[in-house]
């Protein structure tokens, strides 16, 4: 089970649900029956309300779906997890001389949903990751070896297609994009291998990205219990139809607390369609840095908005810079269609695929500009972010001018002659506690380039207030605003 911690969730994790390791009890949901065949429903740990006539009864909606929810166990061959650490004496005694004897089989749990009549199953890659055996049981028994049709990290998406099988049921499809919040969800699969479970929420949330899991997140947040053995299961909307794949939660304790989330199917559907037909997932390459934009920033570029995403820099070979685009420039909308966020404009180009022309409307210098590109395929060196690391101000640095030396030691491009490398950051420091680093090189000071560590010095003393810098980092450059 894979965890991680990202700061803005506080003492939050969110977790892959995939895996078995314990037993828990979560508060469910109770259905009383009144008369005129309708139903009251309260759920969680919160008290919900819904009114829902015969014809479209809880029943009938698990009816639709839970023939089409599978669950998937894995099996694969590896090293104990300390194997590493072991000496070689203790290794010989537990029998792992290397080879295939150093091998044991670990074993997961989690569920799937069959998205065609000839076995082709929708799960989460991390149920199936470096398996080296799928077994797929259906909801009426049935057992089935599976294979992999093609895996997406980047989203956490897997296709599997089941050997033999024919005239399955499968789901039916719906539209992600017309969910709204408060709508009445079920998630269905097999949490902690005790099988099939049905559950019920609201939908809480929509496109929630930055959570830490995938590089590429859009996800549905709803307070429908999931637990792990969920993970690769249905979120289905009242109608039976699949509107997300379930695939982690946010928790302290491991178990479920209220905060689950799922891929879209307006985001999972075209991938598993290019997974069938290309074995892995061809996405559009804009080749820029992004970031998104805070009032703050938006006042110190003299932005007419905040509502977009800031080009912070562009890869020298990349589409964005042969058609035009330029740093500085904020995206407002891509073919139309507004971007707020940098995770959205990242999806957006990346669902678009590769070779794909697509217009950028951007504002520079307050014009409003628009901008064809034809979007490139995704570097797999890239890993999906196309983004800096977030850096923030700070003050207590000293810096030195671009030399070999530095250069060497930091791995500063060639391309990159001119500013000021920060070579030492004062121990409790501003500089120090928000972020900024040796390496990191200044290049511009409000908008101005830096030439040399003495212009640099200028700029910095005549500058008052706040003080918007342009520093490279890893690759790509970010705007940084300090407060002196």
């Amino acid at each position: 089970m894979k965890q991680r911690d990202p700061q803005r969730f506080g003492r939050f994790k969110p977790v892959l649900v995939a895996g078995v390791t314990a037993l828990v009890v979560t508060v469910g949901f109770t259905v009383a029956r009144n008369a005129g065949a309708k139903y009251n429903i309260s759920f969680g740990a919160h008290r919900a309300f819904a009114t829902l006539t015969s014809r479209t009864s809880l029943a009938d909606v698990v009816d639709k779906a839970l023939p089409s929810v599978v669950n998937i166990a894995s099996t694969r061959n590896a090293h104990p997890a300390n194997y590493q650490q072991m000496p070689p004496m203790l290794r010989r005694f537990f029998g792992l001389r290397g080879g295939p004897g150093a091998m044991r089989p670990q074993r997961g749990l989690g569920s799937g949903v069959i998205v065609s009549s000839d076995g082709l199953v929708l799960t989460n890659n991390h149920v199936v990751a470096k398996a080296d055996k799928i077994k797929v049981t259906l909801a009426d028994g049935r057992d089935f070896i599976a294979k992999v049709v093609g895996t997406d990290p980047k989203s956490d998406v897997a296709l599997l297609r089941l050997k033999g099988a024919k005239n399955l049921p499968p789901i039916k499809i719906g539209d992600s994009s017309k969910m709204r919040l408060g709508d009445v969800v079920l998630a269905i699969g097999n949490p902690f291998g005790v099988g099939q479970t049905v559950t019920m929420g609201i939908v809480s949330a929509k496109g929630r990205a930055n959570v830490g899991i995938v590089a590429y997140e859009d996800f549905i947040q709803t307070d429908a219990a999931i637990n792990p053995g969920n993970s690769g299961g249905a979120l289905v909307n009242m109608h039976g139809e699949l509107i997300g794949i379930n695939t982690a939660i946010l928790s302290r304790s491991g178990g479920y607390q209220g905060i689950g989330f799922a891929i879209p199917t307006n985001m999972a559907k075209p991938i598993a369609e290019q997974l069938l037909k290309h074995g892995k997932v061809v996405r559009g390459w804009l080749g820029v840095a992004i970031q998104n934009v805070t009032p703050d920033l938006a006042r110190a570029m003299r932005l007419a908005t905040h509502k977009g995403v800031l080009i912070s820099d562009l890869d020298q070979q990349g589409p964005a810079r042969r058609a035009g685009v330029k740093r500085g420039d904020l995206v407002v909308a891509i073919d139309g269609k507004p971007v707020h966020t940098a995770g959205k404009l990242r999806n957006v180009i990346a669902a678009a695929g590769a070779h794909r022309r697509v217009k950028l409307h951007i504002l520079r210098n307050g014009q409003k500009r628009y901008i064809s590109v034809k979007l490139g395929e995704l570097p797999a060196r890239l890993g999906g972010t196309g983004k800096s690391p977030p850096l923030r101000s700070g003050a207590g640095i000293t810096v030195e001018a671009v030399t070999p030396k530095l250069r060497n030691q930091y791995s500063i491009p060639r391309r990159l002659s001119r500013g000021a490398v920060i070579t030492a950051v004062r121990p409790g420091s501003l500089a120090d506690r928000t972020g900024l680093r040796p390496g990191d090189v200044i290049l511009e000071v409000n908008r101005v380039t830096i030439s040399n560590v003495s212009r640099f010095h200028q700029l910095f003393r005549a500058a008052r207030g706040r003080v918007l810098l342009l520093v490279y980092r890893a690759g790509f450059t970010h705007y940084v605003l300090m407060h002196k």
